[in-house]
């Protein structure tokens, strides 16, 4: 990974951009938007007791971090989606915490990176 980042590796976002920052900085816009609807939704769904939504929600959501390279985020978002399937939801409000507090510090480094980029350029 990265010197600056603990959360998150561009590695696969560099791929993709091709050297491009615009089209990098749009697609971290967007992951930075995307993580409090996940958070909400997962919430929402565990809360009134909609697996399947839940679920979905935590596929969703796992697509996302991929990108960034979060594979312990990526593994815990399956682990959900999984569980909430088979309606083992025992454990899947501490799975959430930990992906919440994993997506906020992402969101937090990526604003860091883009702010500091900006400037450079």
């Amino acid at each position: 990974m990265d010197g600056q980042f603990n959360h998150v590796s561009l590695d696969y976002l560099d791929d993709i951009a091709g050297g491009d920052f615009n089209f990098k900085k749009e697609l971290i816009g967007i992951f930075i938007k995307q993580v409090p609807e996940f958070m909400k939704n997962l919430y929402h769904f565990l809360k009134r007791k909609e697996y399947e939504n839940l679920a979905k929600e935590a596929h969703t959501a796992k697509s996302s971090v991929l990108i960034f390279m979060m594979e312990e985020t990526g593994k815990d978002l399956k682990k959900i989606q999984l569980l909430a399937e088979n309606n083992e939801i025992e454990t899947i409000p501490s799975l959430i915490e930990k992906v919440k507090n994993e997506l906020e510090a992402a969101s937090e480094e990526l604003k860091t990176y883009v702010s500091k980029s900006e400037v450079i350029r």
